[in-house]
């Protein structure tokens, strides 16, 4: 597998496509795996799932059938659950006679045991204390409907536990969108690599509890694959380690354009930057707002901005390598320019959020050009509201619309949610997965612009930065849960890189 210039350990967080998936299948029954076992091995994962959470055998356990691999696997689910003492009923929604290939093999086996295979309507659901859902799969490409959907509705109406394979019936495995309805699932069993789905929203609130379970595929089942799509974490990023000649110099120095009406928004993000590591934080803001940030910040420097001069004097710096524009800003003429101006100075990483994007939602052309035209590497930070109006031309899912605005920009692009997303130029697009509702709460993206710069500083990449500034923002908000706010989240960031950096050395 190639992981399209990440770190090699990457690999270990890659997430495949439908077709991605498919051509590992393919590219194993060409080197002489049976896919008949891969198919019990399957089966026999999700069966397992079922007697851990389902100890009673007395409870009935409806297994749900589609036409596919995936149905075949439901009835592998149904003959060793029978055949371990388990009250089993499976429904299937095309007669037997439909199937093929190996799910036609294992239908059969299922009426070997003398058992029934019944129509799949609402009705078949009655009595059951569990559900096991092999109706569809991640290659799902139009809305259930029918009698499929009248189940998925009679599972959540009644809360009956639900156990998904390989993805919820109705989910799209591609882009995590539900295609119609979706059951509520305790939890999902797939197989030898998870697909986006798993951890885009609105699915990943459908999937509970996810298992990757083996099934005898390998690495080399998907060699010459490009992955694009991974899992935000270590194996994506390494943070860098001071060492014990580092001075203040060396860990990299921030600018941060602040404002006197809103200075709380620049100096959240200066105090973001300077937790995470940076060896300086300088604040270029209005004259008038000097003391403001020096008794907030006495370990920061401040430098007067009240003119496109002092801008340009700010900026000319060479040490002041990574640059914030836009947290606290207006989203006018003079902020534009101001970020203009800092995309022609030399070559640094310049991280826009806030009014540093607003300014150009009605001229994201002029922003595009001027990305491209720079010698250094540009984060966009928006949130859904700035990402249409910044790029309203384009359409698709979240994970879609990220990778394309990327490649339409230029920059690196972190599109906030609760599946927050990073995307690079060349299309790799991380996918930060734990997400916490608690961050929803002012402040909160200057925190994390800060914490951006601060690791950019510090010499990763402008996309590394980007995902591993996202990721610890998710898990620093992770941890705090319950009523964080956003002067809490650079103070609680020591605890969680100490764990990364101090204890997996020791």
């Amino acid at each position: 597998m190639s992981v399209s210039g990440l770190l090699p350990s990457s690999q270990h967080a890659a997430l495949l496509t439908v077709e991605q998936m498919s051509a590992v299948d393919a590219a194993a029954a060409r080197a002489g795996v049976p896919t008949l076992d891969l198919m019990e091995n399957a089966g026999r994962a999700v069966a397992r799932d079922v007697m851990a959470i389902h100890e009673d055998r007395k409870g009935l356990v409806v297994v749900l059938c589609g036409p596919g691999n995936n149905g075949g696997d439901g009835f592998v689910v149904a003959r060793l659950l029978r055949q371990g003492g388990y009250r089993v009923r499976l429904a299937c929604c095309v007669d037997v006679t439909v199937l093929r290939g190996d799910a036609l093999v294992n239908a059969h086996r299922w009426q070997a045991l003398q058992e029934p295979v019944v129509p799949l309507t609402e009705d078949c659901l009655d009595g059951a204390a569990l559900v096991v859902d092999a109706m569809f799969g991640a290659g799902l490409s139009r809305p259930v409907d029918g009698d499929v959907l009248a189940c998925i509705r009679r599972i959540n109406d009644r809360s009956i536990k639900c156990i998904a394979v390989d993805v919820p019936s109705g989910v799209a495995g591609n882009s995590g969108e539900i295609l119609g309805d979706a059951p509520r699932c305790l939890s999902t069993v797939t197989f030898f690599r998870p697909k986006p789905a798993h951890f885009l929203y609105p699915a990943k609130a459908y999937c509970g509890a996810l298992r990757v379970a083996d099934i005898g595929l390998t690495p080399q089942h998907e060699a010459g694959l490009l992955c694009q799509t991974f899992l935000n974490g270590t194996a994506v990023w390494a943070l860098p380690r001071p060492s014990w000649s580092d001075h203040k110099y060396s860990r990299g120095h921030v600018l941060i354009f602040g404002s006197a009406a809103m200075s709380g928004a620049a100096r959240l993000a200066m105090r973001g930057a300077r937790r995470i590591g940076a060896g300086l934080v300088t604040a270029a803001v209005p004259a008038s707002a000097l003391a403001v940030y020096g008794s907030d910040a006495p370990g920061a420097l401040q430098v007067p901005w009240d003119s496109e001069d002092d801008a340009l004097k700010a900026l000319q710096d060479a040490h002041r390598t990574v640059v914030v524009i836009g947290p606290g800003l207006p989203a006018d003429d003079e902020t534009r320019r101001l970020v203009l101006m800092a995309l022609r100075q030399g070559q640094r990483t310049i991280v826009l959020d806030a009014g540093g994007l607003s300014a150009f939602a009605d001229h994201p052309d002029v922003l595009f050009a001027a990305i491209q035209s720079s010698a250094g590497q540009v984060v966009l930070t928006p949130h859904e509201g700035e990402f249409k109006r910044l790029f309203s031309s384009l359409a698709g899912s979240r994970l879609d619309r990220s990778r394309q605005a990327a490649v339409l920009s230029g920059a690196c692009v972190l599109l906030k949610g609760a599946d927050t997303l990073v995307a690079r130029p060349d299309g790799a697009v991380v996918i930060t997965p734990q997400a916490s509702p608690y961050l929803a709460t002012a402040g909160s993206g200057d925190v994390l612009a800060g914490f951006i710069a601060g690791l950019a500083a510090q010499g990763m990449s402008a996309f590394s930065a980007t995902a591993a500034g996202a990721w610890l923002h998710a898990e620093v908000g992770r941890q705090l849960g319950p009523g964080l706010i956003a002067e809490d989240l650079p103070e609680c960031l020591p605890t969680v890189l100490r764990r990364l950096l101090v204890e997996t050395t020791l």
